[in-house]
């Protein structure tokens, strides 16, 4: 493991924020880390960069671990230019790489602004520029704070392919928290905390298989014909079940696709499994 947290707890004053928590960072991966907002998430990111002392517990971390961050307020010059903020941070490194930094500006498609004042900038500009800066070092894990909280849809898919692109092609380890849970789909881990404590983990799919139910809706030709499983009538002719998984379905519907006139199916969601474990909506 890259990163290993154990019983991890930390107060600000009377308050507790995290309540023994449990984590591993496995190198290679990409972790999402949900929660509403004061759940402790932006807590645990600054815990397990070491930005933040715990009160009690252990993090264990891979011996020369490299790390880069991405807060939710930038840390760059508004009134310098992204290139002169860039050569700073690479003056910053005694390994510093220029080739490197070539590469990520164009894999981040920045060179069209490298000659504007970073304060000029659009949310997803500049979004973009922290992701380069933060990267310049070379790191083994990138913290990435709400990432692409108000962009616009363009630029979170961008950020979500450079995201996707760096773990592939550079093996970059990812930890993130999103207001986003769609995006979240794609990670290789999953976490839910709320109110300090991990409500579960794993991955996306087994979280949406275990907490979220899938809808199906059937318009039958005679009652007669329904199938054994516990159907709602909604109306005459017309079922409703929750609950499937996708096979069941698929199995359902071929045996009785003579008596099936129509349908309706809808998985289950990450947003919905999080709703189910929280009892509360993410609000962006």
């Amino acid at each position: 493991m890259l990163i290993t947290a154990r019983n991890i707890i930390k107060s600000y004053g009377k308050k507790q924020v995290l309540k023994g928590l449990d984590l591993e960072i496995e190198k290679g991966s990409m972790v999402a880390y949900l929660g509403t907002n004061g759940a402790g998430k932006s807590t645990t990111i600054n815990i397990l960069s070491g930005l933040l002392a715990l009160d009690s517990g252990q993090v264990i971390r891979d011996k020369h671990l490299k790390m880069g961050m991405v807060f939710q307020d930038s840390v760059l010059d508004g009134e310098l230019s992204v290139a002169a903020n860039l050569k700073n941070r690479l003056h910053m490194y005694k390994a510093a790489d220029k080739d490197w930094l070539k590469h990520l500006i164009e894999i981040t498609k920045i060179q069209p602004i490298l000659k504007q004042k970073y304060q000029s900038l659009s949310g997803g500009q500049k979004r973009r520029v922290d992701i380069v800066r933060a990267l310049i070092n070379k790191p083994d894990i990138l913290f990435l704070d709400e990432p692409t909280t108000g962009l616009d849809i363009q630029s979170r898919e961008l950020i979500w392919y450079l995201f996707n692109t760096l773990q592939k092609e550079e093996g970059l380890t990812i930890f993130l928290t999103t207001h986003y849970l769609e995006e979240a789909e794609t990670a290789d881990k999953v976490y839910v905390i709320d109110n300090g404590n991990i409500l579960a983990s794993g991955k996306p799919s087994q979280l949406i298989a275990d907490y979220a139910k899938s809808q199906l809706i059937l318009e039958m030709t005679s009652a007669e014909a329904m199938p054994e499983q516990e159907f709602i009538e909604l109306e005459p002719g017309r079922y409703f079940i929750e609950g499937l998984k996708t096979q069941e379905v698929i199995t359902l519907l071929n045996q009785y696709q003579k008596e099936i006139s129509s349908f309706s199916f809808q998985e289950g969601t990450l947003n919905e499994a999080f709703l189910t474990l929280t009892g509360k909506e993410i609000q962006a």
